[in-house]
């Protein structure tokens, strides 16, 4: 029996990497998806390679990345080339798995990272978002993505304030109709594991984490949700996985305490530390 202590950050880190396969190329946005990411690579998919909106491709940073800028993005990497040029690549289909999130999420798998309109619109909105960066671009041409966001009614709505990352549309083969390549995998919640029907592309449940119920997810949904003919309990981490996700973030800025506590002594202690174990 697993006894390992966990946070359910952790778990969603844990759950993230295992969709990762060996040899797989992974557009990682910086923070959790980055976790995932180095935690397949140091378990079981040792030949996944690692790009970053920056440019680089194949990094293997011995601490966190705290933007995509930071020098660990490009730490051992295979080459250092230019933001246009992964992207163009990615257009291509080279990125065979794209880590993507957003405020809002669909039955379709549909994100929004625009706005939240509330009783607004688009022009007067309830809540400015931070916008797509290049989470349209990942969702759009990736061969698949993985979608990481809590479980929250506010957040899983029947349909979003806005498409900012396309998932399937309005289902069925809409997307395929729209030209779009690949479509979501799978959703990692706090709570559960959601894939989506072969068929419709509505998402289903498959999973649940240890300790949640049906009617505690359900809950947390604004539509009936539709669930898989055999649904599991989601493996809990082993010990050295959280042992490893703690070594890559020891001050607990994306697993613990956020960016928001990080002062610049704070980041120049941790940074002279990390450099030390370097060396």
């Amino acid at each position: 029996m697993n006894n390992t202590t966990y946070t359910m950050t952790e778990l969603m880190i844990v759950a993230s990497a295992r969709e990762i396969s060996d040899g797989d190329l992974i557009f990682a946005g910086v923070g959790n998806p980055t976790l995932s990411a180095l935690l397949a690579r140091m378990t079981h998919a040792p030949n996944a390679l690692i790009a970053t909106e920056s440019g680089s491709i194949g990094p293997s940073p011995k601490r966190i990345m705290l933007g995509i800028g930071d020098n660990a993005g490009i730490e051992n990497c295979i080459c250092s080339t230019s933001l246009w040029r992964l992207f163009s690549d990615q257009q291509r289909g080279y990125i065979d798995i794209g880590m993507v999130g957003g405020a809002q999420v669909d039955r379709y798998g549909n994100l929004n990272s625009t706005a939240i309109f509330g009783d607004g619109s688009y022009a007067r909105p309830v809540s400015r978002l931070p916008g797509s960066g290049g989470a349209n671009d990942i969702a759009s041409c990736a061969q698949k993505t993985i979608i990481s966001i809590p479980l929250q009614r506010r957040r899983f709505l029947e349909r979003v304030d806005y498409i900012t990352s396309p998932g399937y549309l309005s289902g069925g083969d809409a997307r395929a109709k729209a030209g779009l390549r690949g479509g979501p995998e799978a959703i990692i919640t706090d709570k559960c594991i959601f894939r989506f029907h072969p068929e419709t592309k509505e998402i289903m449940l498959t999973q649940v984490h240890p300790g949640v119920t049906i009617e505690e997810i359900q809950k947390e949904i604004s539509w009936e949700l539709k669930l898989a003919e055999k649904i599991e309990v989601t493996e809990p981490p082993t010990e050295q996985e959280v042992r490893m996700i703690r070594q890559l973030d020891p001050e607990g800025i994306y697993i613990g305490t956020g960016m928001a506590d990080l002062t610049f002594e704070r980041y120049m202690d941790m940074l002279s530390r990390s450099l030390e174990s370097f060396h």
